[in-house]
């Protein structure tokens, strides 16, 4: 006996899937404890996947701190995302830094690569092609500090993999708007 074809998940169907995008938000919040507990809990109690996270105090005197996040999502999902974010109670204000083409997203990250002879000299031309600085170097490794937008880090360590990539550590994504204008 067959079992009933059950109609397939909206996460797993090529349509549901084909038009998932990637955003950044800003979300100025109270600097106070507590507050990132409640903005990750409301991505982990809903699902959502938080692709990068990134907190810093921005303005001491107000007590408030910025917290980048990346997530994707359909648009639909993304939109639903900032209007339970500006629902918290701490949350000032959420901006989707996405839509507005006017925003610069960086990132930094250490790579460490082993490497002797062509390898070494193929991860040092890698890394000049990519002003990559070496802050680090051993006889048999590197470990380079690079920054830029996530997609060129991304490229890097797939570069740097058959040549001997050992570990990346990467900080986030960090994304302020360009112009005079606050967020």
């Amino acid at each position: 006996m067959n079992a009933p074809i059950s109609p397939p998940s909206p996460y797993s169907s090529p349509s549901a899937r084909s038009n998932v995008e990637t955003h950044t938000l800003s979300v100025l919040v109270d600097n106070e404890p507590g507050v990132l507990a409640r903005v990750v809990g409301l991505f982990s109690g809903r699902g959502y996947n938080i692709e990068s996270l990134t907190v810093a105090e921005v303005a001491h005197a107000e007590h408030l701190s910025r917290i980048t996040v990346v997530t994707s999502g359909t648009p639909e999902t993304i939109e639903q995302i900032q209007h339970q974010l500006e629902r918290l109670v701490p949350v000032h204000k959420v901006t989707d830094l996405t839509v507005s083409a006017r925003s610069l997203e960086r990132e930094l990250a250490m790579v460490k690569v082993r490497g002797k002879g062509e390898n070494r000299t193929a991860a040092l031309q890698i890394a000049d092609a990519f002003r990559a600085r070496v802050v680090d170097a051993t006889a048999e490794s590197f470990i380079f500090e690079l920054t830029g937008r996530p997609d060129k880090i991304d490229e890097f360590v797939g570069l740097m993999r058959p040549i001997g990539l050992v570990e990346v550590s990467r900080t986030g994504v960090a994304a302020i708007s360009r112009g005079p204008e606050p967020i």
